[in-house]
């Protein structure tokens, strides 16, 4: 039975070791996630969905802080797994550690390397407008997301798609080619291919300054940052001097000439703003600072003001 010890931390990373934990021939020795963490307005102490899942399965949980030097990687050192096996887990693993597997290191990994190396490819893929993202799953090395690559797979994004949506489908796409590619590894059956340097983009993780959203991008463009941001961190805008959190737009076919941040359209259930290039979209879903998200009906039940030609989104707040 091959040993393996597990890191991964997000949602993510779920399906993934819950489906090495049913497998008969693999054993999870431990599993390595991010310490509990309090969240949310109350501060509750929240253990991560890997830790979770490994504690019902039984199986030992590490956390340490860092990594490197740690209690937790010497006892990951000590084990000697077969493989060492990450999805997500958010630090990166000394040579030391890597070493530790006696026959590989691998990751899963929710971009098509070498595009999108970083913590945030899932997110950038669909900001930048991709029409495809997918898995990689390659051996660890020291560097950043640039091990030599063992399996791959594309998936589509559609226009319906957002982070969350592919992260739940890049998810299962992971866990089954992981479980395609491990006996041919193990078999030495897989000829690694090395990643193209000239091909390298990065994806770190998303800064608060990137969660604006600039209102001069196009309307498609301004729907990809939306769909890239959610569910989290959700992407904002200075809407009627209030920094306000966009959930959901709709780019429309008409044209205006209007400048960008201007309504366009604006009745009882609709507000059309303008964007760049002269495109237009309409809001759907929004949440103004210190209030419940809401529809665009409350929304404009509140804001009567905006009115066609109303330059509706700034740079900063009134």
């Amino acid at each position: 039975m091959t040993s393996i010890v597990f890191m991964g931390t997000p949602q993510f990373a779920v399906p993934i070791l819950a489906a090495l934990v049913k497998n008969p021939n693999y054993e999870v020795k431990a599993v390595v996630t991010q310490p509990d963490r309090r969240v949310g307005r109350k501060h509750l102490l929240r253990q991560s969905p890997v830790k979770e899942e490994a504690v019902k399965a039984g199986i030992e949980v590490l956390q340490p802080e860092k990594i490197n030097h740690s209690q937790e990687m010497q006892r990951v050192i000590d084990l000697a797994p077969d493989l060492i096996i990450t999805a997500a887990f958010g630090q990166f693993l000394p040579s030391k550690l890597l070493a530790a597997a006696r026959v590989a290191a691998i990751n899963v990994h929710g971009s098509l390397l070498p595009k999108y190396r970083g913590g945030a490819p899932i997110q950038y893929a669909i900001i930048n407008g991709e029409h495809e993202t997918g898995v990689t799953i390659m051996y660890m090395v020291k560097k950043m997301d640039a091990g030599d690559i063992l399996a791959q797979q594309a998936l589509p994004i559609t226009e319906d798609d957002d982070a969350g949506t592919m992260f739940d489908k890049l998810s299962i796409l992971g866990r089954d080619l992981l479980l395609q590619t491990l006996p041919r590894l193990l078999a030495g059956q897989i000829k690694p291919v090395k990643q193209d340097p000239a091909k390298v983009t990065f994806a770190p993780n998303i800064s608060s300054e990137q969660e604006r959203i600039d209102y001069h991008l196009t309307a498609s463009e301004i729907d990809n940052k939306v769909r890239g941001l959610r569910p989290f961190p959700i992407g904002n805008m200075i809407i009627d001097g209030v920094r306000t959190k966009v959930y959901d737009v709709t780019p429309l076919e008409q044209t205006t000439d209007l400048p960008a941040g201007q309504v366009v359209e604006a009745g009882k259930h609709r507000l059309v703003l303008a964007a760049g290039r002269g495109t237009t979209y309409q809001v759907n879903e929004l949440k103004p600072a210190g209030k419940q998200k809401m529809a665009i009906t409350p929304y404009l039940n509140g804001h009567q003001n905006l009115k066609e030609g109303f330059q509706a989104v700034t740079d900063d707040k009134n």
